[in-house]
């Protein structure tokens, strides 16, 4: 896996062995930047779930004003501060270790995202709990665009009931990029 555009080009990440995490390939990553670009630079990004890091420091290659990573797994926050290091992007990056509501929870009234991307195991519903919680947070605003990475077969229409709407899906061999906003909101994508 490596960095696909920016200050941090070709770089290549760390990732964790085995099955603790399932990085985006560099093919669905590429992708995903080519439809959210416009709105990386200057922003503030949050990367839920984040494994190694690869979608933060992506956008922070971008030039994303910062990025805030959540992982719970303690090894795979070792490998996204290594991989921060690396590419020399540490100073725009915040790394929180926990559960990500419990993380949600205590970045309230600290910040506003511009972009958030979740990348949680799949099929566990994980997708429902954040958007539930986000959809009446202080962390995000009406701009604001919500991506989840999930299964192919996620179901998201409960999220008309929470005042959010998905505006835009990208679907690959096995999963897909679901974008979402609040509801009433202009498209940017």
């Amino acid at each position: 896996m490596r960095v696909i555009a920016g200050s941090a080009r070709s770089l290549r990440l760390k990732t964790l062995d085995g099955m603790e995490t399932r990085p985006t390939t560099d093919r669905i990553k590429e992708t995903l930047f080519n439809i959210i670009g416009p709105t990386v630079y200057d922003s503030i990004f949050l990367d839920l779930f984040s494994g190694s890091g690869g979608i933060g420091i992506e956008a922070l290659s971008r030039g994303a004003k910062e990025a805030v990573f959540v992982e719970k797994n303690p090894k795979a926050m070792s490998c996204i501060r290594e991989n921060l290091k690396f590419t020399r992007l540490e100073p725009k990056a915040v790394t929180v270790t926990g559960d990500v509501l419990d993380a949600l929870y205590r970045l309230e009234g600290e910040k506003v995202f511009d972009l958030i991307f979740m990348d949680p195991p799949y099929d566990r519903g994980y997708e429902e709990q954040v958007l539930r919680y986000l959809a009446g947070s202080s962390l995000v605003y009406e701009d604001t665009v919500i991506i989840a990475e999930a299964s192919k077969d996620t179901d998201f229409s409960y999220v008309e009931g929470l005042g959010l709407h998905v505006f835009r899906e990208k679907l690959y061999k096995t999963n897909k990029h679901v974008f979402i906003e609040r509801a009433g909101r202009e498209e940017i994508c």
